[in-house]
């Protein structure tokens, strides 16, 4: 094997590369086998190690930044050594664009490579470049070869609805009473843990995203659903806090209701359990990306009617909230424009919400619900989405295959996706809830009222009921109160035959 010359006496400074695409175990043992390897070839040719550059589960194909190649090139620039050592040469390059810049930098700095496997490279000489091009488009081509097998691999799985790895999803991974050995990525030493069945339900999860799909089909937040988990004391399959990011992301997974995708495209059902009905999903997902949907970080409302109720003085359309006023500074609603003084808002609401409990425990209370999808045919819309997709399926081979070119590509996949959002709004409005629905005909309409969270109330008012405070009249009221109920003017929105009549 070829050995750098230097002058007699002077020792010949090396660094060491190392790298390994993907360190499973997180140990590190593929790069300290590279290491030792290198060591050794150092240690025969006599050749002083300065600096050793590690970057472990780092893919050189990947286009990722490697951080200690990086600054080896940084440090080579600056002549910190004259010889490079790597276990092979695709430890150091895979795109030939590196190569090319590796090539310059060396030629500049007078810098050699030697590696364990495929021995020294001149790269100051036209072969030693020419062999360092061919082993590098070599590399290359078995990245590449190696990115499309296990890209076709994951799209089988999918298709057969196979696991593919990584976090436990929230709702699936019943434990089968197995155990297997797996090493611990922060000590290294192997531990027992239990196997999953990924395809069953956990059914305490299960129930949880059941409950989160109804809570926003019947008018309820995201906002509402991460407290209640928060209460019943869910966390993610890491033990951490469901934040309202993950939680919005737990109902918009297509796995909820056995839908198999690959690359964030639908290919098929998978055989895993469904946690909620394919409507109940699609009516969610209709729900969740409405752009009309308002979804403001800041501070949730707190109370019944702010933001909702709207003042009556002339002229002003503004909606009311809450602010604290007068000498003993006690909570009213106030517009904008400071309108309001003595709508207290703590009578306000008791008073509207009286009124909707009265009139949702009255006989013909029934009459106010909105007319029920049975009209939709699930099972009929189901088939046609599938078809349709399908349909997107074989566009898209066949102008991969030549047979169709782009615009007619394009114009066949908007027609069909114009089909399928067509198909999935009538999917979701066979599952979305009357808000109403909870307290007509309940046994006890006021505790049936009581039990559900703000939110689903104020839904409720929106749907049911238009508030609008005028001044109130000053002195006490013919009740020996001071409050002006007459100040607040009702109108409902739904009305039976009878209030029509």
């Amino acid at each position: 094997m070829a050995t750098t010359k230097t002058p007699a006496g002077q020792r010949t400074r090396a660094v060491i590369y190392v790298r390994i695409s993907q360190d499973r175990s997180g140990a590190h043992l593929g790069v300290d086998r590279q290491r030792e390897d290198c060591e050794d070839l150092a240690e025969r040719n006599g050749w002083d190690v300065v600096e050793v550059y590690v970057d472990n589960d780092v893919s050189a194909y990947s286009g990722k930044p490697r951080k200690d190649y990086m600054r080896m090139l940084a440090d080579l620039e600056d002549g910190a050594a004259t010889v490079v050592i790597a276990w092979h040469t695709d430890r150091l390059h895979r795109s030939p664009t590196e190569l090319e810049k590796y090539i310059d930098l060396c030629d500049a700095r007078g810098v050699t490579t030697h590696t364990v496997q495929a021995g020294h490279l001149d790269l100051s000489t036209p072969s030693g470049r020419m062999l360092a091009r061919m082993l590098g488009n070599v590399a290359r081509y078995e990245s590449e070869h190696k990115g499309h097998r296990v890209a076709r691999a994951r799209m089988q799985k999918a298709k057969s609805g196979e696991w593919g790895g990584g976090i436990r999803p929230f709702g699936w991974g019943m434990p089968t009473g197995e155990t297997r050995k797996k090493v611990d990525r922060k000590t290294g030493e192997e531990v027992e843990v239990p196997v999953l069945d990924m395809n069953k339900a956990v059914p305490e999860e299960a129930a949880a995203i059941e409950t989160g799909t109804d809570m926003l089909l019947s008018g309820g937040s995201i906002r509402g659903w991460v407290k209640w988990l928060a209460d019943k004391g869910y966390t993610t399959t890491r033990a951490n806090t469901i934040s309202h990011v993950e939680a919005r992301d737990m109902l918009l997974r297509p796995r909820n209701a056995g839908i198999a995708v690959y690359r964030g495209e639908e290919i098929g059902t998978g055989p895993w359990d469904k946690l909620v009905p394919e409507e109940k999903f699609r009516a969610v997902v209709a729900v969740l990306k409405d752009p009309s949907r308002k979804t403001t970080p800041g501070a949730q409302p707190k109370w019944f009617g702010s933001l909702i109720y709207r003042c009556g003085e002339p002229g002003c359309t503004d909606t009311v909230r809450v602010t604290k006023t007068g000498r003993l500074q006690l909570p009213s609603y106030r517009c904008r424009l400071q309108h309001g003084g003595g709508r207290r808002a703590q009578l306000v609401d008791d008073y509207v919400e009286d009124l909707i409990v009265e009139r949702l425990s009255r006989p013909d209370a029934a009459d106010l619900l909105l007319p029920g999808p049975d009209d939709i045919d699930v099972a009929a819309l189901q088939m046609e989405s599938e078809q349709i997709r399908r349909r997107l399926t074989d566009l898209a081979g066949a102008f991969g295959a030549g047979r169709i070119d782009m615009p007619q590509f394009t114009e066949g996949s908007d027609v069909a996706r114009a089909q399928l959002d067509g198909v999935n709004k009538q999917l979701a409005r066979a599952a979305t809830r009357d808000p109403l629905v909870p307290l007509v005909g309940a046994p006890d309409v006021r505790k049936a009222w009581k039990s559900m969270g703000l939110q689903e109330r104020r839904t409720v008012l929106r749907e049911l009921l238009d508030v609008t405070l005028h001044a109130p009249r000053p002195g006490r009221m013919p009740d020996g109160t001071y409050f002006d109920y007459e100040a607040i003017e009702t109108e409902w929105k739904r009305r039976t035959a009878s209030q029509n009549g």
